[in-house]
């Protein structure tokens, strides 16, 4: 079974424009995911649309690919990207690993963990935890997940779910196990090819949420728990936070 791991690079942003070239400890970005990515995989390149990370990334040494501007998701740039590499390269693929770009700090094993959770009957996967943060059940930037007894998602929401009816919503994190999602999905090539060709679904729509469309559309996503915390880097503030938590692990230098 061969995996590649897609990093989606775009550079223009309406909370931090140009963040994947963001430095850090005189790196950029999207340097730090890369080499995040492959301690996990043996093939990963980073798919953008922007000359500026397209150049950075080759003086770097990293594998890049250019990309359409058109794509309204960075499933739809990791779909164009397996192509153009498995063209370029005359390898294949079995499954894709679809990695946030804006993740630096983020887990080799988190990567590994989905890759394990991979095979032929897998048509989707992806990574949800546990939440402990009683605000952040209640926050539309956490999605929120529930699933079947086979570990099958039910639904995505940015709203609590389930509705715990009669319990006080200060009590709901204590009468019931939430779950968060975690931002990274691993696709069978051929559904992946299948999905980017679906229309937008009116759930999807409501909940500004992807994955909603392939429910929708039949489907089925096998998720696995993990712990894990991220520090996704969304404003410049996240970026400082990146930053310390690298120098308190003593890399101030590259």
């Amino acid at each position: 079974m061969k995996i590649l791991g897609i990093i989606p690079a775009r550079y223009q942003s309406t909370r931090f424009p140009g963040k994947p070239l963001a430095d850090i400890l005189g790196k950029p970005m999207i340097w730090h995911v890369y080499k995040q990515a492959k301690k996990a995989l043996e093939n990963v390149i980073i798919a953008t649309d922007d000359n500026r990370i397209f150049e950075t990334a080759i003086a770097l040494g990293l594998n890049v690919v250019m990309t359409s501007q058109e794509h309204n998701s960075g499933t739809e740039r990791c779909y164009e990207a397996l192509e153009i590499y498995q063209n370029k390269t005359d390898k294949t693929f079995d499954f894709v690993i679809n990695i946030q770009g804006d993740e630096p700090l983020i887990e080799p094993k988190i990567i590994i963990s989905l890759s394990k959770t991979l095979n032929a009957n897998i048509q989707i996967a992806t990574l949800i935890r546990k939440e402990e943060e009683w605000q952040n059940i209640f926050n539309p930037n956490f999605v929120k997940v529930i699933f079947d007894n086979e570990n099958y998602a039910i639904y995505f929401s940015r709203n609590a779910i389930p509705f715990l009816r009669d319990v006080d919503k200060q009590m709901w994190g204590k009468k019931y196990n939430f779950y968060t999602h975690i931002g990274i999905y691993g696709y069978k090539s051929c559904v992946l090819e299948k999905i980017v060709k679906l229309k937008k679904s009116k759930l999807e729509q409501a909940e500004k949420l992807e994955q909603l469309r392939w429910i929708e559309n039949g489907f089925k996503i096998k998720i696995k728990k993990v712990d894990y915390l991220g520090h996704g880097v969304d404003t410049k503030e996240d970026l400082e936070k990146v930053i310390n938590l690298l120098k308190k692990q003593g890399y101030d230098k590259f």
